[in-house]
């Protein structure tokens, strides 16, 4: 049984979870990813006209965040499931992965995660299509049921996206999973990667880096 996080760092670079692991590194969430991670649950408070948004950990300027927050309120088919979920930090178990869905929502069911950083100018990043997938199967196999989508939130920018289950993702969610499952020893490395350059391993790891963004949306 693997964890939804594992996977989804296999997807990003296997090598990095193979030191995550030997090092015995943790999975605390800092206090500023937790403060974050609160906006999720107060978006009609944000929106609001009394709302201080200049003391909030928002990443991007109150007038910008009003319109993104109030533009993810427009195109969501799911506001109100979201802004009040079924459920706070479900655990979800499945057949291979298990973890936790930051919200589930229900009628019909779908697991929504949330990320502390930026949102990709369209989709969501590879690794969170592929945690965001790892949710949505765990649910599928509790409730004995097709789970057509989840949501990735990036309550800093007031950014709203849903995954849908595509075969492209399913696809990625299961090469993630084999790399993780397969993992004996050190993967080979990404070689000269923009990925590399914000990896707190990339010493150890030796990869010689390059000063490109990495395009990692899906």
């Amino acid at each position: 049984m693997e964890a939804f996080g594992d996977i989804a760092t296999a997807a990003y670079c296997p090598r990095k979870l193979y030191y995550r692991r030997k090092h015995g590194d943790g999975t605390e969430v800092p206090d500023d990813v937790s403060a974050v991670r609160a906006l999720a649950f107060r978006y009609e408070e944000l929106l609001g006209p009394d709302a201080d948004l200049a003391s909030e950990p928002i990443a991007v300027r109150p007038a910008a965040y009003r319109r993104a927050l109030r533009r993810s309120k427009e195109r969501s088919d799911r506001w109100e499931s979201l802004i009040d979920p079924a459920e706070r930090r479900a655990f979800l178990r499945g057949k291979d992965a298990e973890g936790i869905a930051h919200k589930l929502l229900s009628g019909p069911p779908a697991p929504v995660l949330l990320s502390a950083g930026e949102p990709p100018e369209r989709g969501v990043w590879r690794p969170q299509s592929v945690r965001a997938t790892a949710a949505a199967k765990a649910l599928s196999w509790e409730r004995e049921r097709s789970i057509e989508r989840a949501y990735v939130e990036y309550p800093a920018y007031g950014v709203v996206r849903t995954v849908r289950m595509t075969t492209r993702r399913k696809a990625a969610y299961r090469r993630a999973l084999g790399a993780v499952e397969d993992l004996d020893g050190p993967p080979p490395r990404l070689g000269e990667d923009p990925r590399c350059r914000s990896c707190e391993y990339r010493e150890e790891c030796g990869t010689k880096t390059r000063s490109l963004r990495s395009v990692l949306s899906l």
